[in-house]
């Protein structure tokens, strides 16, 4: 959400130099900020406190919290950006950002309360800044939270008019005794994958290299494997887990999640198992969806390269009590998320640090 450009400063009625001269255009954030404020308010929870245009969002910490931790993210969605730029299409990079700051918070166990986002812009396009704000707002409804504030910035000179940047900063809160983390986790424990929708927002710069730059290929053409084409398929959101895994943790023993984004699987894994431990998943578990296959092929980008740049087919990673895995995945199914059981947790020599890694081969890949 926004309420207005950046440093906004009124024009020379003698005819000298303007701020509109100089192409910052208040008029143009004044339509956009009217655009998106329908989509801003449905993003709202109870503790919000006022309304748009106030210099800071205030939030009331209602509840009975006997000892509240806040936790805090902040992320963009990286150069997916530039297809969506290049699609015209707005909105569903509004929900990635969302997801990729909320599904950071929820792997201590936090509950997402509010999100501030910051859009910077070559030029003030309304209609393209509401539909960014109109994805930012579904995300925030997706994920329980609220849309509170935010900025944007008109940049002119330093950015093309029709280009921008996204990012947010998200607030959740969590008891403290609560938390979720590597301390919690021991050995025998079971790692549940929970599917991703796509690339999610990482790996694109290398996804855009061999599809677009060496591939030549068209993202308005149509892919049998995807049967739809190829931009909508690069498009695609990424999966929101915040209210999956709240569920999960509220009604299982979780141990602790991982977000599975830049690095991959094992690498984000690893940095929630403990010293003396070692996460060993199977790769014969799951196949990685079509995208994953086309991007090794066309770019004969190795295992190891492709592994540690994109998520596989894996968004979010649940590690729980091996006599909660049953239960665990009744939750996730009837909760219309994707998941199987993808390995377990043990003690490993060469564990000094804690470590994830893969063993197998993915049945068709």
């Amino acid at each position: 959400m926004t309420d207005g450009a950046a440093d906004q400063a009124s024009g020379n009625a003698a005819g000298g130099a303007s701020y509109a001269a100089a192409g910052v255009d208040i008029d143009a954030g004044e339509r956009a900020v009217e655009l998106f404020a329908p989509h801003a308010k449905r993003a709202t929870r109870p503790e919000v406190m006022g309304g748009l245009g106030g210099f800071a969002g205030l939030f009331s910490l209602k509840g009975d919290y006997r000892e509240p931790v806040l936790a805090a993210s902040s992320d963009g969605v990286g150069t997916k950006l530039a297809v969506a730029q290049a699609m015209g299409v707005h909105d569903t990079v509004g929900r990635d950002l969302v997801a990729m700051v909320v599904d950071d918070l929820v792997v201590c166990g936090a509950q997402p309360l509010f999100l501030q986002d910051y859009i910077a812009v070559g030029k003030v396009i309304p209609e393209t800044v509401a539909d960014i704000v109109k994805g930012i707002a579904d995300g925030c409804v997706d994920a329980g939270c609220a849309l509170l504030g935010g900025e944007t910035a008109e940049h002119p000179g330093v950015m093309d008019d029709t280009h921008y940047d996204i990012s947010a900063t998200g607030v959740g809160v969590v008891e403290a005794d609560s938390i979720l983390g590597p301390d919690r986790v021991r050995p025998g424990d079971v790692v549940i994958a929970m599917g991703s929708s796509g690339l999610h927002s990482n790996g694109y710069s290398l996804a855009r290299k061999v599809l677009l730059e060496w591939g030549h290929l068209d993202l308005g053409g149509h892919v049998e494997e995807f049967e739809r084409t190829l931009g909508e398929e690069l498009l695609e959101p990424t999966r929101i887990y915040a209210k999956d895994c709240l569920a999960l943790a509220a009604e299982t023993e979780v141990r602790t999640f991982a977000h599975v984004t830049g690095g991959g699987l094992a690498d984000n894994l690893g940095r929630v198992v403990p010293t003396g431990l070692e996460a060993v998943l199977e790769r014969s578990s799951w196949k990685p969806a079509p995208v994953f296959s086309l991007i090794a092929q066309r770019g004969r980008v190795e295992r190891d390269e492709m592994e540690r740049t994109f998520n596989m087919g894996v968004g979010m990673v649940a590690i729980v009590a091996p006599e909660d895995t049953d239960r665990a995945q009744a939750i996730l199914t009837a909760r219309h998320v994707d998941n199987w059981v993808l390995g377990s947790v043990k003690r490993g020599e060469s564990a000094a640090n804690g470590s994830a890694y893969l063993v197998g081969d993915h049945s068709r890949f």
